[in-house]
């Protein structure tokens, strides 16, 4: 078993936030071990809580169907979230789970290490890029953390509620796809 698959089964087990008295199931990551593109979300909304896979219900779709705008899919990248349970009705992860959790997260990036990170949305973005990070400003924009290229994207939740928003994230797609093919 490697030391990822080790990770996920100590995961499964976590009860280091109130989060996992309302779980149904973890949602600890999915995709290849040797990818160098790592996707993460900031938690599980339904779908995903009960299938135990990230990115699973409608935003899901439309995030393997950009993904696949670039090249790129689920066997290609590595796709995460900040918390591992859902929160309840889909609020935003508080604070304290997220820190609860950035134990699992660290040593899953860790263990990974993957040359690019996607934060999806604006709360993952503030965890990984910036505390006051601004998602209608700096989607899109390369940042340099740990050695790794970051950036941000519109959750693909957010383009559901307003499609105004993906031609511009077809051009972020687009510079992902550039720093993919560099890889």
């Amino acid at each position: 078993m490697s030391e990822l698959e080790l990770l996920r089964e100590e995961c499964l087990q976590c009860q280091r936030c109130e989060l996992c008295k309302t779980r149904t199931n973890v949602v600890f990551g999915v995709g290849p071990e040797d990818a160098q593109i790592m996707l993460i979300g900031e938690g599980p909304g339904e779908n995903e809580d009960l299938q135990g896979e990230p990115f699973v219900g409608r935003a899901g779709r439309l995030l393997d169907d950009m993904l696949e705008l670039i090249g790129l899919d689920r066997t290609k990248v590595y796709i995460g979230n900040m918390v591992k349970c859902r929160p309840p009705k889909n609020r935003d992860p508080l604070p304290e789970e997220q820190e609860a959790c950035s134990v699992w997260l660290n040593r899953q990036i860790e263990l990974l290490n993957p040359a690019i990170i996607v934060c999806l949305g604006r709360i993952a973005a503030m965890r990984f890029i910036r505390s006051d990070f601004k998602i209608s400003r700096e989607h899109g924009v390369w940042f340099e953390k740990d050695g790794r290229r970051v950036m941000a994207l519109y959750h693909p939740a957010a383009l559901l509620r307003d499609p105004r928003k993906r031609p511009e994230t077809f051009e972020d797609l687009k510079r992902i796809q550039k720093a993919a093919r560099e890889l």
